[in-house]
């Protein structure tokens, strides 16, 4: 691979990774507005709630050692994910296919992703991702859940008729209460999925038996 192509997407992260340091300072403002009400997508509007450098760097190189061409991302936030997708399929042929509830944040993200040289590997669906990805028929070869946790089950059933023998599917933050259901969903479907939790329990990493 072109070693300037490698530099740019390094770089980007890099910056995008040190600027979701602050992220404590933003989450802590949406959690303010939500004591009085229930917590919303929009009380998160500013803040990246990214994986890890070492979670990117570890799914980036799942996805290339298993050919995935077809990436579906649920929860595109800034695009930090997404970039560490698009860098993979660049190197498999595929495309990253990507959604993002709110449309200031997908407009940030879009920006990030072209500053990383990898636009033309991405669609970037803005809107509820229960009605974005309503509807398509490719089959998926990686997906990644990272939105909305109480929309992981939903999601995960509705996409489901796409999955076919070797699919792996990463769920983020399975240490938060809102993913209960789709962890005991996969992990009690033994004939269908073999899971396994990782990243010191963060994440859940399923295939598709």
């Amino acid at each position: 691979m072109n070693a300037r192509k490698i530099n740019i997407v390094e770089s980007k992260l890099s910056i995008l990774h040190k600027d979701a340091k602050k992220d404590y300072m933003r989450i802590g403002k949406g959690v303010v507005k939500s004591i009085f009400r229930p917590m919303q997508p929009s009380d998160f509007e500013h803040a990246y709630l990214p994986i890890s450098k070492d979670q990117g760097e570890a799914l980036r190189q799942i996805i290339i050692d298993h050919n995935c061409k077809q990436v579906v991302e649920f929860g595109t936030s800034f695009g930090i994910s997404t970039i560490y997708f698009a860098d993979a399929v660049r190197q498999t042929g595929g495309k990253v296919i990507t959604t993002e509830l709110l449309e200031s944040k997908a407009k940030k993200a879009a920006q990030n992703i072209k500053d990383a040289g990898l636009s033309e590997f991405v669609e970037l669906r803005i809107g509820d991702a229960m009605q974005t990805l309503k509807g398509d028929s490719n089959p998926i070869d990686f997906l990644f859940l990272d939105g909305w946790k109480d929309l992981y089950l939903p999601l995960f059933k509705m996409l489901e008729p796409r999955f076919h023998k070797g699919t792996l599917i990463y769920a983020d933050n399975m240490d938060m209460a809102g993913t209960r259901l789709y962890g005991e969903y996969v992990l009690k479907n033994k004939t269908a999925y073999s899971s396994q939790l990782i990243h010191d329990g963060k994440g859940l990493l399923t295939h598709v038996l």
